[in-house]
């Protein structure tokens, strides 16, 4: 499986709840059926309040992003329990969330479903990044590298949960190991 991920982040705050992430009326939406699946991407983070965030996570009329890293706060995907909230992200092109904590139910999300590597991070790189910059993210290492700064840092190991979600989730994960056929 891969394990480093480079690109440009996309910076966000605290508390950014899952009705930010996929807001409700997109959740009729099904993951299991290719179109829908891609559609969800296109709603990622839509629900973020323009004002504060003027720079679209997706740009309207795609449904990919150019942000395959996010780099939030505290307390991210808090919330509804809604498993759409990884799976947009994921769909939208986004593999890594680096945040200072998480709700347990969405970290549990980003590992059920395969969809995204939730790493926390002790450092506030919420402040330290603005939307744009370029890192690494190397999950061996469990290290934060910025490309214009040659700055470093480092996040928890994501330790058992890591090889279920590079299997791409929990059924998967039964499957490869044998736990179910």
């Amino acid at each position: 499986m891969k394990s480093v991920f480079e690109g440009q982040v996309y910076v966000i705050k605290d508390n950014i709840d899952t009705d930010q992430i996929i807001p409700a009326q997109y959740l009729n939406l099904v993951p299991t059926i290719p179109e829908e699946y891609d559609q969800l991407g296109g709603h990622a983070l839509c629900g973020l309040p323009q004002s504060q965030h003027p720079m679209r996570f997706v740009e309207s009329g795609k449904t990919k992003t150019n942000y395959p890293i996010i780099v939030a706060g505290k307390n991210f995907g808090c919330g509804s329990s809604r498993e759409h909230a990884p799976i947009a992200l994921g769909s939208a092109g986004s593999k890594v969330v680096l945040a200072e904590s998480f709700a347990r139910i969405f970290f549990r999300n980003c590992v059920a479903t395969g969809e995204l590597y939730p790493c926390e991070i002790s450092d506030r790189l919420c402040e330290e990044l603005k939307t744009g910059d370029f890192i690494s993210v190397d999950l061996d290492n469990n290290l934060i590298s910025v490309k214009d700064s040659n700055r470093t840092f480092n996040f928890k190991s994501l330790g058992e949960v890591r090889p279920v979600v590079d299997a791409g989730g929990l059924f998967n994960y039964a499957r490869q190991t044998g736990m179910i056929s």
